[in-house]
């Protein structure tokens, strides 16, 4: 553990196990750890290759849509980008002793399509293939089971030319060819594969406002030089599920049988809590689950878009054949659930636009943080986070009530901090906020199981400090502090400390 007995007189109080009290649904002293949970439930940490990975121009690597879009002047919030990130390409086994010391059993970690396919499709880069199953190898070897994301945004930016990327039906074939070689490649030893993470957060960022790559949006919304924020997020979503259900085809068919792995995919949503008890408001909250959460999941529960979008954005909205609803229906063994913040729902009574400007407006629904001038949790450091416990609870027996209770790994949960260089790397470390975040959140995903909710796997987010999108590296989510400007030493936080112990109790 890097330089970590520096900093144990500051974590001593906190390596104890943790005590809560909890009323009602579970004993009034419960001593809170591992042992809490079912013996063979996951406990793990996430990463993802462009916010950790750098090397990107070595070993064949190709050009990404994060590459093209960090890299011009504008569009991060300290001008940073991932070229060298956390620089895990060449420090994985490193980073690999100090996942083992935490007592992690399982670590997310997501594989770079231009790192297989430098141009999107045709030859594979064996280079990459060699990185990824020296990675995989020296997981396993450690312990430590490998739950890998086949796309985490990192779209090879000559697809992104050549057809406009998933604005076309053109992606799916090329997807697939992707996600078989994954599969041929790594599937004797990765048993859990997730397609895509997180598709609503590139629809709405990377079409509807343009903060995110490739950065597209109507010119009325944002300072884009194209895009349509009415239409693209629909067609970018639609097919976005249709690569989904088509991997998953495909590794049923060629894979599954043979290399006994199950295959997902993972969705994020806020939860929503009604403003006021007026009927209005109640609608509301259940009319923005439809369209964050809903969007995706019913499709790949049911074959088809919730009928509340159907109703509220009408022809903008892809229809499914029928051979593409069959594929979608069923179209996973577990859902990723990835968790943070949740709001205040109030119904908007606005007359819909004639001219649809853009997805936000369509749902009708205005969300904030605050009632009444107290918040509805501790705000972190992103504006938009705000730490709800109860939040994680509440939405997985959402999820059981209206979906039947399927298998779900929490795929990403956490909380994060402004960078601040001015502050002393002491008290940098000391990020007591975040463990009191993250033990409320496993209490409350506890709860859950005791619920009769199917959850089967928490994975933190984020195992070090990393490039975190439009934000660059103004924010750390990590349980680990990465000095940037010496030589990327690991230094355990307040928060590795208190998971460590966590896990061994």
């Amino acid at each position: 553990m890097a330089s970590g007995s520096r900093f144990c007189v500051l974590v001593t109080v906190l390596c104890c196990t943790w005590s809560f009290s909890v009323r009602g649904d579970s004993p009034s002293q419960t001593q809170f750890g591992r042992k809490s949970f079912p013996s063979d439930f996951v406990f793990g940490l996430g990463s993802a290759p462009y916010q950790y990975e750098g090397a990107a121009k070595e070993d064949g690597r190709g050009i990404s849509i994060w590459d093209t879009f960090s890299h011009t002047p504008g569009k991060i919030a300290d001008g940073s980008n991932g070229d060298v990130a956390n620089d895990q390409y060449h420090r994985y086994k490193e980073d690999i002793k100090l996942l083992v010391d935490l007592g992690v059993k399982s670590y997310r970690f997501s594989i770079a399509w231009p790192r297989i396919y430098p141009k999107g499709r045709g030859i594979v880069n064996r280079k990459g293939i060699i990185h990824y199953n020296n990675l995989i190898d020296e997981l396993l070897k450690n312990g430590i089971e490998p739950l890998v994301t086949i796309f985490h945004w990192d779209l090879p930016q000559v697809l992104q030319d050549e057809y406009g990327g998933f604005l076309s039906e053109k992606i799916v074939k090329d997807f697939v060819a992707y996600a078989d070689t994954c599969f041929e490649a790594f599937g004797d030893r990765v048993k859990k594969w997730v397609t895509l993470n997180e598709p609503l957060s590139i629809v709405l960022q990377g079409y509807n406002t343009g903060n995110y790559a490739p950065g597209r949006c109507s010119k009325s919304i944002a300072n884009c030089t194209e895009g349509d924020s009415a239409t693209e997020p629909y067609i970018v979503a639609h097919n976005f599920l249709l690569s989904h259900a088509a991997a998953v085809k495909l590794y049923r068919d060629k894979y599954q049988k043979k290399q006994k792995g199950s295959i997902g995919i993972s969705l994020i949503t806020p939860w929503f809590i009604p403003y006021t008890n007026s009927l209005s408001d109640q609608k509301a909250t259940r009319r923005i689950l439809d369209f964050y959460f809903g969007w995706f999941m019913d499709p790949i529960t049911s074959g088809d878009y919730p009928t509340t979008m159907r109703s509220y954005v009408g022809t903008r909205l892809p229809h499914f054949t029928l051979q593409q609803s069959k594929l979608l229906k069923g179209s996973f063994d577990f859902v990723g659930i990835n968790y943070y913040t949740a709001y205040y729902a109030l119904n908007n009574n606005a007359t819909p636009n004639a001219t649809p400007t853009d997805f936000t407006a369509d749902y009708r629904v205005n969300f904030t943080g605050v009632k009444n001038g107290i918040l509805i949790g501790a705000q972190a450091g992103s504006s938009w986070l705000y730490v709800y416990p109860r939040g994680i609870r509440a939405l997985l027996n959402f999820i059981k009530v209206r979906y039947g209770n399927p298998p779900i790994y929490i795929t990403e949960n956490g909380v994060d901090e402004k960078t601040n260089a001015s502050k002393p790397l002491k008290e940098s470390l000391n990020d007591t906020w975040r463990i009191e975040s993250t033990s409320k959140h496993l209490l409350n995903l506890f709860l859950a199981l005791r619920d009769g909710c199917n959850v089967l796997g928490y994975y933190g987010w984020t195992f070090l400090d990393d490039f975190e999108w439009d934000s660059g590296y103004s924010l750390r989510f990590g349980f680990y502090f990465v000095d940037r400007l010496h030589n990327f030493t690991r230094y355990p936080k307040a928060s590795a400390y208190w998971l460590k112990d966590f896990l061994h109790h």
